[in-house]
This record gives C-alpha cells, sequence and structure tokens, in this order.
C-alpha cells in the first residue's frame, strides 16, 4: 500500500517526494511577508518522523551548512519515515545577522508559544504546532555566542536512557548532562514527548569545518539508528561523557593570552591564560578551578574582569579530546 501522504500547512506532501513549504510568520513593516522556510522529505516507507533545526539564534550559522550537508546525502526515494528541516527557525535575525529577534527576544526563551503573544512567541509556537509536536525526535544545531567557540558537543538529559543512547550514537567528542532551561525548544519539546539532542560545536557568524562535520556525521548516525535511512560515517571516536561544567572567569581586565585550546585536558590549578596591559606588565592569570576538557573558550583577547574565558567540562578521563578530522 502505498503511504499516507504528509500533510503541513494545509499542503499534502506525497509519499517518496521531498517538498519545501513556508510557513507565514508575519510581515515586515514594508508590508513584505515573511515565512519560516520547511523542507519536508517524505518517504515512500513507514517510519519515524524526526526534525532538524538551526539558526533558532540568528546569527549560529555552522547549523544551516549541517542541514544542507545532510539534505545533500538523503534519497527520498529510499527514506524510511518523515524528515523535516528547518535550516533557520529565526528567519528575521537570520536577514540581519543578529542572535535575536528585531524585539531582542531570544526565541530560545519564549517555547512553547502563543498564536497571539510576542513576535517570538508566535514564531515559538508555529514552530511547536507545525513541526515539533508531529516529530518523534529532534536535534536542535547551535554554535558558541558573544564571541565564544565552542567543541563539538552534545548537550542533553544523560538520565533519559533514549537520549543517552541517541547521544552515544551521534558520537561528539564530547557529551554534557545538562538540565533544560526554561523556555528553550529542548524543554517545550522534551515535554511534547520528543527524545531532543542539542548539538553545540563553532562559533556565531562563522562556517567551522570540524564542527560542521562532526554534526553532519551525527545527524546522519542518528537517522541511520532510526532505520531511517542505510548508511552513515562511522564513529571516528567515542563520546566523552560529563555531568557537570565550568566557566573560568578573567581575574584582571586587559588583554588575555590564552594556554589551551579546544579538547585540551586540564587540572584544577593549571594556568588556562594569562592577562597582560598593552605595555605588556602581566596582571594575572586564569586558573582551573575543575579537571576535565576545554569544550569552549572566548575569541576576543580584549577582556574585563569577570568575563568568562574558559569553559572546562568535569570527565574522568585523563587525556585530550581527539577532535574529528575536518
Amino acid at each position: 500500500m502505498r503511504r499516507t501522504p504528509f500533510t503541513i500547512a494545509d499542503q499534502e506532501i506525497a509519499a517518496g517526494k521531498r517538498i519545501k513549504v513556508e510557513l507565514p510568520i508575519a510581515r515586515l513593516m514594508s508590508g513584505t511577508p515573511v515565512a519560516l522556510p520547511v523542507l519536508v522529505l517524505h518517504g515512500r516507507h513507514e517510519g519515524p518522523t524526526m526534525w532538524l533545526s538551526a539558526a533558532l539564534h540568528g546569527d549560529e550559522l555552522c547549523g544551516v551548512e549541517v542541514i544542507r550537508r545532510v539534505l545533500e546525502r538523503i534519497d527520498t526515494s529510499q527514506l524510511r519515515g518523515t524528515l523535516i528541516a528547518v535550516p533557520v527557525v529565526n528567519v528575521h535575525g537570520f536577514n540581519t545577522g543578529d542572535r535575536y529577534l528585531p524585539d531582542r527576544r531570544d526565541l530560545n526563551r519564549s517555547f512553547p508559544g502563543s498564536p497571539r503573544g510576542p513576535l517570538a512567541s508566535r514564531v515559538a509556537h508555529l514552530m511547536m504546532t507545525e513541526v515539533i509536536q508531529r516529530c518523534d525526535v529532534g536535534i536542535d544545531l547551535h554554535t558558541g555566542s558573544d564571541h565564544r567557540i565552542n567543541l563539538p558537543q552534545i548537550r542533553g538529559d544523560l538520565d533519559n536512557s533514549a537520549v543517552h543512547t541517541l547521544a552515544k550514537v551521534f558520537g561528539a567528542p564530547v557529551s554534557l548532562h545538562a538540565r533544560v532551561r526554561d523556555g528553550s525548544l529542548r524543554e517545550a519539546a522534551t515535554e511534547a514527548g520528543a527524545t531532543v539532542l542539542l548539538f553545540e560545536g563553532g562559533e556565531a557568524d562563522r562556517f567551522d569545518e570540524r564542527a560542521i562535520s562532526a554534526g553532519t556525521d551525527g545527524c546522519l548516525r542518528a537517522l541511520q539508528h532510526f532505520g531511517m535511512i542505510d548508511n552513515a560515517p562511522e564513529r571516528q571516536i567515542e563520546t566523552r561523557w560529563s555531568r557537570a561544567s565550568r566557566w573560568m572567569r578573567a581575574s584582571s581586565s586587559g588583554i588575555l593570552h590564552l594556554d589551551v585550546g579546544l579538547g585540551d585536558y586540564v587540572r584544577q590549578g593549571e594556568v588556562l591564560a594569562t592577562v597582560h596591559d598593552p605595555f605588556g606588565k602581566r596582571l594575572g592569570s586564569v586558573k582551573s578551578r575543575a579537571t576535565g576538557v576545554v569544550i569552549g573558550h572566548g575569541q576576543r583577547p580584549l577582556v574585563n574582569r569577570g568575563d568568562a574565558v574558559v569553559h572546562v567540562a568535569e570527565t574522568a578521563e585523563d587525556e585530550p579530546v581527539e577532535l574529528p578530522s575536518e
């Protein structure tokens, strides 16, 4: 029997087809309509429904490229189940190069949203009702923010067996146990019954090949794990598990010189960076208050006292993380 068509926004997608659908959001002040672009791949064969989303923050571009590469690898005629790809959730921020929406609201603090609330709430509601509530599993793709870069990593509720298994399948260098944040997509999707992974990697406004490669391969492995596709890249590395992480902060204002990089293993008390004034005088150092792996650090050399400098995930293993090849 031919599979039942998939319906979204009153549009039917026949089995074996991939169709781009535009979900109306609002109009710009000029009267120009703005829509949420969604690509639906409706396989010929029965299977789960998964979503991939990126650019929930408009300046997080790596996930957009991850989704492009994943879609390039999928033959819809052989797909089992349905894949919903939303490469640009925050359309307004994406078009203006801004993390937030025009009213400065954080879309990832606005879920599950409302059809009559502020713009962020309306976009969140549209994403929930048309995409997330139709899906069994989803992967939300992010990058670092505020001039920070992240090691490719998974964040999720690792006490949830389904999330733990999927994180292992995804195979990022580090998987960090992270509680959900109020108003986040991950919180709303989890409450709706979906299994959700949040992927972090790279930095805002830039393409980072290691993060993009890790995200692409991980998403393909997730699709294979659920039986939606037959082939996916084998894991190059085993994920490193972490239950907690800490940001180390600048002890002085000045010019920062980092002594560590992404994936480095550091010990408590180890010097991670030094701070100098413009004439070369050393003003202080940044020491690690945890033992573990560097999963993120700032990119700006100019720091104020108290600025977050290096992010360390506490792990038991005493070796650097093996990074995926570019």
